[in-house]
């Protein structure tokens, strides 16, 4: 079952997977659910960067009232996901150079320095953690031709930079760096639907890795920011290729 959520102002027939069966289970709120469904819509390139969402249409492809719908969408404005205008309701955040190099530049700050601490205070079981972590991601393909695969390895490949930084013990630092690999994870995930990469991102993670359970802090911050700077650097080449400003 496909769910419309834009509006007719414009937008694209973009779909997003749908459908009943949203409980408060004591943990998750509707909303939070809510927020969950729309946010990886909004990452994969479902619901198109710019476009307008239509609460009437989106409360009735969720089958949902507006008041957990509107906690979702205020959960993806503080992300930095959608936007709100006064008479002009909800639409998803535009994308563009100057914020994907933002973005970049402070992945490249605030991760290193998550990573500097977790090498300061990680314990064993993080260590463990991070080369699970890497096995995990090591062992997922990854084929443009094959949609499901860039979906199985963007997960285990959120979950390895996650794992990495895991171990600073500052959890506000940890909300940033979480939210920032969101937004930088919609620029991400359109251009691996053309490409399967370009480098050998593979022996880049293993050596993050490696360097960060050996304690050799600067050389695996420095092969970090490497890796996120190249990262940016083909991501913004792509989009100059689309012509996005």
């Amino acid at each position: 079952m496909q769910a419309d959520i834009h509006s007719d102002e414009g937008s694209r027939p973009e779909t997003t997977s749908s459908g009943s069966g949203f409980a408060d289970d004591g943990k998750n709120t509707i909303g939070s659910q809510l927020a969950s469904r729309l946010r990886e819509a909004i990452i994969s390139g479902d619901l198109a960067a710019g476009s307008k969402i239509n609460l009437d249409r989106a409360r009735q492809s969720f089958n949902v009232s507006l008041s957990p719908l509107r906690e979702g969408l205020a959960r993806l404005i503080s992300d930095g996901l959608v936007e709100f205008e006064d008479n002009r309701g909800y639409r998803v955040s535009p994308i563009s150079l100057a914020n994907l190099e933002e973005i970049t530049a402070l992945r490249e700050e605030l991760e290193i320095f998550a990573l500097r601490e977790s090498m300061r205070l990680g314990d064993v079981e993080w260590e463990g953690n991070v080369m699970r972590a890497l096995h995990r991601l090591s062992r997922t393909e990854r084929d443009a031709s094959r949609p499901e695969t860039l979906e199985q390895w963007e997960a285990m490949h959120r979950e390895f930079h996650l794992t990495l930084i895991s171990g600073c013990q500052k959890p506000l630092l940890l909300h940033f760096c979480n939210l920032l690999l969101n937004l930088n994870d919609r620029y991400r995930r359109v251009f691996l639907t053309r490409t399967s990469g370009d480098r050998n991102v593979a022996q880049e993670h293993s050596e993050i890795a490696q360097g960060a359970v050996a304690r050799d802090v600067e050389y695996s911050s420095d092969k970090l920011r490497q890796h996120i700077h190249r990262t940016g650097t083909n991501l913004r080449n792509h989009l100059a290729e689309k012509g996005i400003k």
